[in-house]
């Protein structure tokens, strides 16, 4: 072997040294249970590390050993980490949406119509209601910006003829000691939860309670791939109900799953960097020729800001209604 690929190689074995030493610090620090079995835990890794990093110095390829058999009983536990609808979980997401179908009529339970004063002050409330999805008239995408640009979250909302609208949303299930963290959303954190809530709840604690910045989008479908999208919540949160299943940060995420939906019912809907970097999901969906016509990309995001029109809400008034004014709406 030249001396090109030899170094080449050891470079690559580098990044796999490396690569599987951080990968195991943050599975241990996500996963395994606090105190000083975690640190022993972790302890003995990087030692396992730094042997197989002078076994790569060295040429000595047993010295890799002991990091070899500490990555295979990380996988094997790793693997055994299941899932759980059994935790005590933050109020919020304390319930997962869930529904039954009779023709046309989608009866959905665990509605949420929280009243929000603060994060930390609401009331709880949880409903049932029943949608007819034959006076389905509007799909709206709302975009929720809590860190930059890039990085926003996705939410969809039905309107109806009634004047009713229901918003779904995929979410962490949080449990009541954590905090979010995007990096523990790759190292099994979260499970994941699908909440029907009303938008005066689920939009208005957003742009009143939390302060980010929230943008509406009417989006354009026929009326069957409407009704198909919404039956399609109404699947997930009935199977997130029976097999709970992990957030991931990257793969399973709010804006993930919506794509896999909707590219179940649009035939040769394109995949795109956007849909990751969900900030910029406007832009994709409007290369798509799925906004409101007639308007820029720039008119569709400075009539869709809602967050000064929430704000004003006075008491009385019809959120849903409010957040609306101004806003190119598409109708099927």
């Amino acid at each position: 072997m030249n001396m090109a690929w030899h170094v080449l190689l050891k470079l690559f074995l580098l990044l796999v040294i490396a690569g599987a030493t951080a990968w195991g610090v943050l599975a241990l620090q996500f996963q395994a249970q606090a105190g000083a079995g975690r640190m022993v835990a972790m302890a003995l890794w990087g030692v396992a590390a730094l042997f197989s990093l002078y076994a790569l110095g060295k040429g000595n390829g047993w010295l890799a050993l002991p990091q070899a058999l500490g990555l295979l009983a990380l996988l094997v536990w790793w693997h055994g980490i299941a899932p759980s609808n059994g935790r005590l979980w933050a109020s919020d997401v304390d319930r997962v949406s869930y529904g039954q179908i009779q023709g046309s009529v989608v009866t959905l339970h665990n509605v949420r119509d929280f009243v929000w004063r603060s994060e930390t002050d609401f009331d709880e409330r949880w409903q049932t209601r029943q949608y007819d999805l034959d006076r389905l008239v509007s799909v709206d995408m709302f975009l929720s910006y809590w860190m930059g640009p890039a990085i926003a979250h996705t939410l969809v909302s039905f309107g109806f003829d009634d004047g009713r609208h229901v918003s779904f949303s995929v979410e962490i299930r949080k449990e009541r000691h954590e905090e979010f963290s995007a990096i523990g959303g790759f190292f099994k954190q979260f499970e994941m939860a699908l909440i029907a809530a009303e938008e005066s709840d689920i939009i208005r604690t957003r742009t009143n309670a939390r302060g980010e910045d929230v943008y509406l989008y009417s989006v354009a479908l026929p009326k069957p791939a409407m009704q198909a999208l919404f039956l399609s919540y109404v699947q997930q949160g009935n199977e997130l109900r029976d097999s709970p299943r992990f957030y991931n940060t990257l793969t399973a995420n709010c804006t993930t799953i919506v794509y896999d939906m909707m590219s179940h019912i649009v035939e040769g809907l394109p995949w795109d960097w956007r849909i990751l970097a969900s900030g910029y999901l406007p832009e994709y969906v409007f290369a798509q020729g799925a906004l409101a016509p007639g308007h820029t990309l720039d008119e569709l995001r400075r009539l869709g800001h809602v967050n000064e029109r929430a704000l004003a809400q006075q008491d009385g008034e019809d959120f849903s209604l409010l957040i609306r004014r101004g806003v190119p709406v598409v109708k099927g």
